[in-house]
């Protein structure tokens, strides 16, 4: 079990994580921000097996719940970025379905 200041330490770790997330959805690099996400998840994971359910003090409750605030905003950032480039892609995977059963159902390269 994680005492309180190992807990906000913590919390601080995933605002960190996720201001790096955003940095990277800022400019693109997808593959990055995978990876820092599967580092999220494993601090989260990390998180919830030790998090002690003893409330925090009015100070560090303050603190923790400034850094969920920053966590939740750094995550709507990324979901914003994110959906146009995920509709896209989206997109494009339908697109290359079609074409697929296109190509299946009229025999793609027989000369038609």
């Amino acid at each position: 079990m994680m005492n309180g200041e190992e807990v906000i330490s913590m919390y601080q770790g995933l605002s960190e994580l996720t201001g790096q997330m955003l940095a990277c959805a800022k400019v693109g690099d997808w593959d990055h921000m995978v990876e820092l996400e599967s580092r999220c998840a494993d601090q989260v994971q990390a998180l919830r097996a030790g998090e002690v359910l003893a409330p925090l003090s009015g100070a560090s409750r303050e603190r923790k719940v400034r850094i969920i605030h920053e966590i939740m905003a750094n995550d709507r950032a990324i979901r914003d970025l994110a959906s146009p480039w995920m509709t896209e892609l989206s997109r494009m995977l339908s697109s290359t379905g079609n074409e697929r059963k296109l190509a299946a159902a009229y025999g793609a390269g027989n000369g038609l």
